[in-house]
């Protein structure tokens, strides 16, 4: 590996990026759009299909964030481990991450449940009409809070990132290194 980290950094940047802003469009864009078709059984079918469309492009996106964040820590083990708060910010981004995970995961299975039944009746892609059927109506009820959670944790990863830059800073460095020697 060479001396920069460019490489990793962009992979995890630019997935982020992908991850954060894709998911933000369909939840407004994709899934708005979708309740405004005039046919009411076409509404989830259209707003699955085009996630279907995008799930590909967003697995490359978090894997390449995943991918670049190993690289990215196995770089910088040294200062993880020495310098004052690298580590807490590192453990923080960690769990956000998971939890982004998961929710993306769950958004996946859910739609995968209202992709399955055909000519449903909805209000929108995740709002149930009275027509729809109970147990899409519940895959739709679960994948609301989800499309919105996803957006959210990875803008505040996007924030962590902002700070974790910021600690990198010759004077945060020499600060953490010596509150880690010389702790107040």
């Amino acid at each position: 590996m060479s001396d920069t980290n460019t490489f990793a950094r962009s992979l995890h940047d630019l997935g982020l990026a992908a991850w954060f802003g894709g998911s933000l469009m369909g939840a407004t864009g994709l899934n708005g759009a979708a309740a405004q078709i005039s046919d009411p059984s076409e509404r989830a079918k259209i707003a699955t299909q085009g996630w279907k469309r995008w799930a590909p492009v967003n697995a490359t996106a978090i894997t390449s964030h995943l991918v670049g964040g190993a690289f990215i820590v196995k770089a910088n083990k040294g200062r993880i481990a020495s310098q004052a708060g690298v580590g807490t910010w590192t453990a923080v981004k960690t769990t956000f991450t998971v939890a982004a995970l998961a929710a993306t995961a769950g958004a996946g299975y859910f739609g995968r449940q209202i992709d399955k039944a055909e000519n449903t009746y909805a209000s929108g892609a995740t709002e149930p009409s009275s027509q729809t059927p109970p147990e899409v109506a519940k895959a739709q009820k679960s994948l609301r809070p989800l499309q919105w959670a996803i957006p959210a944790l990875t803008g505040v990863i996007l924030v962590i990132n902002a700070r974790m830059g910021e600690q990198q800073r010759p004077s945060e460095v020499t600060s953490g290194l010596l509150n880690r020697i010389l702790p107040n």
